[in-house]
């Protein structure tokens, strides 16, 4: 199947804005599943995993509001990193390509991971904070699959994973949040040790494994083993409800006490993104920070945050490539990535 349709439409995820925008970016709620006649993905063999990815591409042709299924070997690397862009997989899932493959939903509003860590990753993004929205949908496709495969489920330990953190609900809540007050204020340590303290994950914008970019963090639950998954809602809405007030007072910190730096920076950053001739998709991650800022401030009126949060990810490698249709070297994507962003700010885009 053609990856092309997807590179021309937003997904779901990015056509709305959802509860709380200005700071919580996305919600993505996983279940781990594994086939209970087969071995672990680290265990199984080739044939084993290959027979896994055609039980589940057969399944999945019976799923109602399924649309693709990629195999992971029949991507070549710009195709694999738009789907990484795109967060319908993990960065280390589009190393390997063989025995993996990967199901979306319609619009986008859910994915499935065939052989990753387990022998199922079945997530849901939905735009702002949701976490009922995207596990009603993640709940579903989790039905669908305990019908059509017998899925690995012991009475007293729950949904049974190849990782330890994962047994149980097998379920984990990630928010993407956009926290740049409590960097500058230099509280964002202190966030997260409270964070790790009480049973969360902190990571960077791509998930486990990446560097903070943009201030944006991604916050997730660690406990899945004797919880329910209602109390699993329940704890990260009263967490994300404590770490948006910290943010929100941490702004008004800034505005009391920098008011002049923290427009100058915003300026800048404005003003950058809507004249710069090259720029990379680190600039635009990083630039976008100060500009989002300022829109939460109420300084900027002309873009909103979800309009930006397109631009972010509409200008990131992958997309560029495959919006123009032509591979690119660096310094020509770093042109490209400034005329589109001039282009979407209303920037002058003549030499």
């Amino acid at each position: 199947m053609s990856i092309q349709p997807m590179v021309e439409k937003l997904p779901y995820w990015l056509r709305e804005e959802g509860e709380y925008s200005e700071i919580v970016i996305s919600t993505r709620v996983r279940l781990a599943r594994n086939l209970s006649d087969t071995p672990f993905v680290q265990r199984a063999s080739e044939e084993e995993l290959s027979e896994v990815m055609e039980r589940a591409r057969e399944a999945f042709l019976r799923l109602e509001r399924f649309e693709n299924f990629f195999y992971m070997d029949a991507l070549d690397p710009i195709e694999r990193q738009f789907l990484v862009e795109r967060r319908l997989m993990s960065p280390e899932f589009a190393k390997n390509g063989k025995n993996r493959g990967l199901a979306v939903g319609e619009d986008e509003k859910f994915g499935i991971m065939v052989n990753e860590e387990d022998h199922f990753r079945i997530f849901s993004i939905v735009p702002g904070f949701n976490p009922e929205e995207a596990h009603e949908i993640v709940d579903d496709i989790d039905n669908f699959l305990s019908r059509e495969l017998e899925i690995a489920f012991d009475n007293d330990f729950g949904y049974l994973t190849a990782c330890p953190t994962n047994v149980g609900t097998g379920m984990r809540i990630s928010v993407l949040v956009h926290l740049p007050a409590l960097v500058l204020t230099k509280e964002m340590d202190k966030v997260i040790r409270s964070l790790s303290q009480t049973g969360y994950f902190v990571r960077g914008l791509w998930g486990e494994g990446s560097r903070i970019q943009g201030n944006i963090f991604q916050i997730s639950n660690q406990r899945t083993l004797g919880v329910k998954e209602e109390d699993i809602i329940e704890n990260m809405k009263r967490m994300v409800k404590e770490v948006m007030d910290y943010e929100l007072n941490a702004r008004e910190i800034l505005i009391k006490n920098a008011r002049s730096q923290i427009e100058d920076k915003i300026w800048r950053a404005w003003g950058i993104l809507k004249y710069a001739r090259m720029l990379s998709s680190e600039e635009v991650i990083n630039l976008s920070s100060a500009v989002r800022l300022g829109i939460g401030l109420g300084f900027i009126t002309e873009i909103s945050v979800l309009h930006l949060t397109r631009l972010l990810v509409l200008s990131l490698p992958a997309h560029l490539q495959l919006l123009v249709g032509r591979e690119m070297e660096a310094e020509e994507r770093d042109i490209k990535r400034a005329e589109f962003v001039r282009k979407t700010l209303g920037g002058k885009n003549d030499g």
